[in-house]
């Protein structure tokens, strides 16, 4: 049973950190292959790594000497190898970086955060270290060549002797050039090489011990989720419960590997495990989990006789789409529609696609609701229990909330409701405090 292990920049924030990952490693053969971040925060207000790196290619940029910074890089990663006595000839190899700081690339210089962490982890745990540069490859237009990849990672696992240490958060393109992932990069290029290798298990480990059943900075000591699958996931970091990078569910999930998030401060708990579909329990929750966020802005149009009118929502869509806008949602009526977009989006348009569409609709008339908050209840189960949503609508009624928007997802795994900003803590407390814990029994 093959597992590919990959830590966040938390658990390789330094040599105490380091020193977890080694046990966490060495606790399980299995644990053939490991993928690092760039050494994170330390402390609160400390600094990640790649943000010093973000901040050099900033001074360099502007003219602004980096000198000072470069050195407390460097300082960070020689207290690591000197605390864990390893020989790695890091001030020779800084140097290098230094002396040619600007004939780099941007995205080179902010790779060597994970290139240096991955040098001195894959020394510490004694396993051969394989440059990320050399095996995940990238077409020009910033999307990964499966194909190549696949390759050259097989190749390099034969080469290694069947296990290596990788950093993650970048590659190359053809010609050789460094290409970054979007930031939590190093979550996908785990799940790659999980893919790659037909790996049984990709293990995810960072500061918090899985998915909770709503943020505990609204609803005091959430439960845990042991087990969610990945269309779960996807509508709960959707919504802000993120402990995984989004896009590193799709490489292991068309081949159905599942992920496990891990607590690297806490290697005993079971954590979260993600999978395509769930184990056949005979007692599951209700509710897997509740997410939302605030500062939505819905755009209310209403004209008579619309369902008769083709192409209406369809000329709405195109004005987004001239201003770059995503759309959330659309709740339509007979004569009727909203469009959901994020209030950060149209901040500085919204008056102008009001205009634009009271031009080309000629609607009876156009409502801007801000301040609307959208919360999303998700759980696999709920389908199994007839009247769930009339009972989360009328808890919230009894709370004296007032419902603005209702949207149910078609798999019937989501139900998103929409209330003002200043009701968002308060649902989100009285709809886990009534279904939190509430369970259902499964067929056998």
């Amino acid at each position: 049973m093959i597992k590919v292990a990959k830590f966040g920049g938390s658990s390789v924030a330094d040599a105490s950190q380091f020193q977890k990952v080694r046990e966490i490693v060495k606790a399980d053969p299995d644990r053939k292959f490991v993928v690092v971040s760039a050494s994170g925060k330390r402390c609160k207000g400390d600094n990640k790594i790649t943000d010093l790196l973000l901040l050099v290619n900033a001074h360099i940029q502007y003219g602004v000497d980096c000198t000072a910074l470069l050195a407390t890089i460097e300082q960070r990663f020689m207290d690591i190898a000197l605390e864990l006595g390893l020989d790695f000839p890091l001030a020779e190899e800084f140097m290098s970086l230094v002396n040619d700081i600007d004939k780099f690339t941007p995205e080179y210089v902010v790779s060597r955060g994970e290139w240096f962490t991955a040098k001195l982890m894959a020394e510490y745990l004694g396993m051969p270290f394989v440059d990320a540069a050399d095996v995940i490859v990238f077409h020009h237009d910033g999307t990964v060549d499966m194909e190549r990849t696949q390759t050259k990672l097989r190749e390099a696992v034969i080469h290694s002797g069947g296990t290596f240490v990788l950093p993650g958060f970048y590659g190359s393109t053809v010609d050789g050039q460094i290409k970054l992932f979007k930031r939590g990069g190093g979550d996908i290029t785990g799940a790659i090489l999980a893919r790659c290798i037909d790996a049984a298990l990709y293990e995810n480990w960072t500061d918090v011990s899985g998915f909770l059943a709503a943020d505990p900075r609204v609803v005091e000591n959430p439960r845990g989720i042991h087990r969610i699958t990945f269309e779960e996931m996807r509508e709960l970091s959707y919504m802000g419960a993120s402990v995984l990078q989004e896009e590193a569910i799709f490489p292991v999930r068309e081949v159905n590997i599942p992920i496990q998030i891990k607590n690297t401060n806490a290697p005993d708990e079971f954590g979260t495990i993600i999978r395509e579909t769930a184990n056949e329990h005979a007692r599951e929750h209700l509710i897997t989990g509740i997410a939302g966020k605030k500062d939505f802005v819905g755009i209310y149009v209403q004209k008579a006789h619309m369902s008769n009118e083709i192409g209406c929502i369809r000329n709405a869509l195109s004005i987004l789409e001239r201003y770059g806008v995503s759309v959330e949602h659309i709740p339509t009526g007979v004569d009727s529609f909203s469009i959901v977009v994020n209030g950060e989006d149209v901040k500085d348009t919204i008056y102008s696609i009001v205009a634009d569409m009271q031009r080309d609709l000629q609607p009876d008339s156009i409502n801007v609701l801000p301040g609307l908050a959208l919360i999303s209840v998700v759980g696999r189960n709920m389908s199994r229990r007839a009247g769930t949503s009339g009972q989360i609508f009328g808890a919230l009624g009894e709370a004296g909330i007032n419902i603005r928007m209702i949207t149910q997802s078609s798999q019937e795994i989501s139900i998103i409701v929409g209330v003002q900003n200043e009701d968002f803590e308060k649902a989100i407390r009285v709809i886990y405090n009534r279904f939190g814990d509430a369970v259902v029994i499964r067929d056998r």
